[in-house]
């Protein structure tokens, strides 16, 4: 038989049965010359995908050698659909935070998306058991559920000004092995494929014309093991889904009511669709009737347990929101009932709420006017549409000398085959360089590294990116993106480096800068910060640093007051304190261990008193060598080799006499004292007084080679600090805790 154009050979590859349609496409009509079915003898197939090869391959052969007798043609190539119920959904969170609050591109979003398929794909891969660890996913689809700005939900995140943004994404994938189940099938029936699509993209390109997909729309294929579902909107499909339960559930209520077995329960169900009664043989072979009314009574529990998980996984795959209309299409969704109750959970008028047959097919013409024209038909005569706008299929492209399967959707890009060939979503954007971790005045702060260059992006030679379209057999190479700079940070450039603390010293009011600590060391402006570096910006000074930053030298004999209380060098000054040094006399039991000034801050009204013509300094210095009178006034004990060698010889007749060390310290006089260090005399050198610390530079102890886990440090047998003041005779233990 001749016809007009070329025929399309289309198979609908179901659980109970297989289907195949041949027609042509002229103009805008097409033509339906032959169609036949096939029930699967066995359990080849269990929801929607191939269990038995050999026996699926059989009968796909049978159903073609119909059709090969119908059309008086020999069928070589043929259409076919992977089952929506095979897909994998997974629903994922993603977030991207910036440096710093910015306005957000058009990149930046592309980016997050792509972070959320690539989040979904490694779930996804994640799940699969230890046997299908090596299997392949195909994105086929993915939805962008909401957008989040700063945490706050958002409609469009473009040009907004944000630190952080997210996104809550439904990505739809199918499994590698379908596919080349599929293909071997058809193989054993001697066919090639010409084209295959997803049995939701063909049930819609029916049952919802691309000028209805503007509008939200939902497609729920009702099938016998599941119900697939797909969701339209802004003129494409954004979404896919299913759940484990359709029409073979509503025939097993059937079967428990009526007391038949499975065939004679769905023979029973479809006769129910146009009769009022329903006339039965039971399992003991008597025969019954029923009317419809009460057996969609004993099917309600089902229908509604099933439309209620259908309406759940609309809302789920649309947003958390109902869609604007449902088409219904496939056989188990013709029970009378069922479009009812999914109307009442989706919240929709029953108008709303639709089965999809004849109403479609305006532009379907059958040759055979004896064929049933319903729900039934709109995925087969879709598959064999898909043959004509061939954008949705496999297609094969190099990317960087390796070849990779890609489902097409007609818009496949760079970052699609990108995906595919899990080249890592960090080495196609800029990479940020190492980042800087810290903490200030004890809160954990981050500071990013400089971003690097984006990838090298190449198709078929010529310079391109990753928003580039690609189609079968191009050529791809990425070079992958470089990172930047690490973080550098000095503390100068931290927001607390800076400020001030206010203190009144002698009535007038001085602000200081405030020190910023590393690690418990003292550190400058131009200190880089490194990671883990703890840092304090200190909110006190000491006496003694407040005397050195206001560049004063104190006499003495001055006393110092904090806050009306007599106060030493390491007596700590916090903001708003009130500090004062006076020369008032002091008694010899009051003087301070600590002072070690020679002259006076510029103050008109202090009254200033040389040492030698205070009576304190006359009591304090008692019992001193007589040659310690003779000290020139503005000249140290270093200036003078003569004098320092009266001092010198003086020390030992000192100790005769019973001058102490700490008198020599108190005068200001360089002096060595001896102490025991582990039990051996060690004699420190070269101030006039001395803490615990001076004795490190008198022993071998290295303490930048830990040899345990803390030193232990002891002064006349307690436990000692570094800055506490030792004397003559002292006994010291320094030794590493094990």
């Amino acid at each position: 038989m001749n016809y007009p154009e070329s025929l399309v050979f289309g198979l609908d590859i179901g659980t109970r049965s297989i289907v195949g349609t041949v027609g042509y496409k002229q103009g805008d009509l097409f033509y339906v010359v032959a169609q036949r079915a096939k029930e699967h003898e066995t359990r080849a197939m269990l929801d929607g995908q191939i269990h038995d090869i050999g026996k699926v391959g059989e009968t796909i052969r049978i159903v073609k050698e119909e059709l090969e007798e119908a059309i008086g043609q020999k069928l070589s190539d043929v259409c076919i659909a992977a089952a929506g119920r095979v897909l994998r959904t997974i629903q994922v969170h993603v977030e991207e935070e910036f440096s710093s609050e910015r306005s957000v591109t058009e990149e930046d979003i592309f980016s997050l998306n792509t972070q959320g398929i690539e989040a979904a794909y490694n779930e996804i891969t994640d799940d699969t058991d230890e046997q299908s660890s090596e299997m392949n996913f195909y994105c086929v689809g993915y939805s962008v559920v909401r957008y989040y700005l700063n945490g706050y939900q958002m409609g469009n995140l473009e040009d907004h000004n944000a630190r952080k943004i997210g996104c809550d994404m439904i990505a739809t994938f199918l499994p590698d092995d379908v596919v080349d189940g599929l293909y071997k099938a058809v193989a054993i029936a001697g066919l090639n494929v010409a084209n295959i699509t997803l049995e939701p993209i063909a049930a819609i390109s029916l049952a919802i014309p691309e000028m209805y997909r503007m509008l939200n729309i939902a497609l729920v294929d009702v099938g016998a093991g599941t119900s697939d579902i797909s969701i339209t909107k802004d003129g494409t499909i954004v979404a896919f889904g299913m759940i484990p339960k359709a029409g073979d559930a509503i025939t097993e209520a059937v079967c428990q009511h009526c007391l038949v077995d499975f065939n004679t329960a769905d023979k029973i169900k479809r006769d129910a669709e146009e009769q009022d009664v329903v006339t039965y043989h039971d399992i003991i072979g008597i025969e019954q009737q029923i009317k419809t009314e009460d057996l969609v009574k004993a099917a309600t529990p089902v229908i509604e347990e099933m439309t209620d998980m259908v309406a759940s996984k609309i809302k789920e795959l649309n947003g958390d929101k109902s869609v604007s209309a449902v088409f219904v299409v496939g056989g188990g969704g013709r029970m009378k009932g069922y479009t009812d109750a999914l109307a009442s959970k989706l919240e929709l008028v029953p108008e709303r709420v639709a089965i999809r047959g004849r109403e479609v097919m305006s532009k379907v013409v059958f040759h055979h006017e004896d064929l049933t024209v319903d729900s039934l038909l709109v995925t087969p005569i879709g598959i064999c549409l898909s043959y004509y706008d061939q954008s949705n299929n496999f297609i094969y492209v190099s990317f960087n000398g390796r070849s990779v399967k890609l489902y097409d959707n007609g818009k496949s890009t760079v970052i699609d085959a990108a995906m595919q060939a899990q080249f890592s979503n960090e080495d196609l954007f800029p990479k940020r360089g190492t980042p800087l971790h810290y903490s200030v005045n004890g809160v954990a702060r981050m500071q990013r590294g400089e971003p690097g260059e984006s990838a090298q992006v190449y198709v078929n030679g010529a310079p391109a990116d990753i928003h580039t379209e690609i189609k079968d057999k191009d050529q791809i190479k990425v070079v992958e993106s470089t990172v930047g700079e690490a973080a550098h940070l000095e503390i100068g450039q931290i927001p607390e480096y800076g400020s001030t603390m206010e203190i009144i010293v002698n009535g007038q009011g001085v602000s200081l800068p405030k020190f910023a600590s590393v690690n418990g060391t003292l550190q400058s402006e131009y200190y880089q910060i490194q990671s883990g570096d703890d840092i304090h910006m200190l909110d006190y000074y000491t006496v003694s640093q407040v005397i050195e930053f206001m560049d004063v030298v104190l006499n003495p004999l001055m006393n110092v007051y904090v806050n009306n209380k007599k106060a030493d060098m390491d007596t700590p000054i916090y903001a708003n304190f009130d500090v004062v040094w006076t020369l008032e006399e002091i008694k010899p039991e009051d003087y301070s261990e600590q002072t070690e000034y020679a002259s006076l801050p510029d103050d008109d009204e202090v009254e200033y008193k040389r040492p030698e013509e205070s009576a304190a300094y006359e009591k304090a210095y008692a019992d001193r060598h007589e040659t310690n009178d003779k000290v020139p006034d503005d000249e140290s004990y270093e200036d003078d080799p003569d004098l320092n060698d009266e001092v010198s010889e003086s020390d030992a007749s000192d100790t005769d006499k019973g001058v102490s060390s700490k008198s020599l310290s108190a005068a200001g006089i360089v002096h060595d004292i001896t102490v025991e260090v582990n039990g051996e005399p060690v004699i420190v050198s070269g101030k006039s007084e001395y803490v615990f610390v001076d004795v490190f530079g008198f022993i071998d102890f290295d303490l930048s080679k830990p040899q345990g886990s803390s030193v232990v440090t002891r002064l006349n047998g307690k436990d000692a600090q570094y800055m506490e003041k030792i004397d003559e005779g002292d006994v010291i233990d320094i030794h590493w805790e094990k």
